[in-house]
């Protein structure tokens, strides 16, 4: 029978991951001009696994099933909201095209789905 783990407060990495994911996409797309698909991916790389290297350092145990799925959702719905955010201010400045709306919600996917796929057991289980 496994050990008993306390629960974590998953609010705290999804907020580590919504600063850090503000702040990378702010020095990336603005100091060092990169931009487009390559710097979301890399960005949401990064945060994703910072939060899964964080989570195994200060937990020293793989994420549950619900702890995975609380940070998703946490991160996710937080970065929604920003996302949804820019959307309007995008809006009021120049009506974006139908593909436009698209391509912005491909850039979002890519950081809840980064999470679940770094945060996932197959990763944790390689880590020593």
């Amino acid at each position: 029978m496994p050990p008993a783990h306390q629960p974590v407060a998953m609010l705290r990495y999804a907020l580590v991951g919504v600063v850090a994911a503000v702040v990378l996409n702010l020095l990336l797309r603005s100091f060092v001009k990169l931009g487009g698909v390559l710097a979301t991916l890399v960005i949401a790389a990064s945060i994703a696994a910072l939060m899964a290297l964080l989570f195994a350092w200060q937990q020293r145990r793989p994420p549950t099933r619900g702890e995975r799925r609380r940070l998703v959702w946490l991160y996710g719905g937080m970065l929604a909201l920003l996302y949804a955010g820019l959307l309007t201010l995008m809006t009021l400045q120049d009506e974006p095209s139908p593909m436009g709306v698209l391509i912005f919600i491909f850039h979002y996917l890519a950081y809840p789905l980064l999470a679940q796929l770094l945060f996932s057991e197959r990763i944790f289980k390689r880590s020593p």
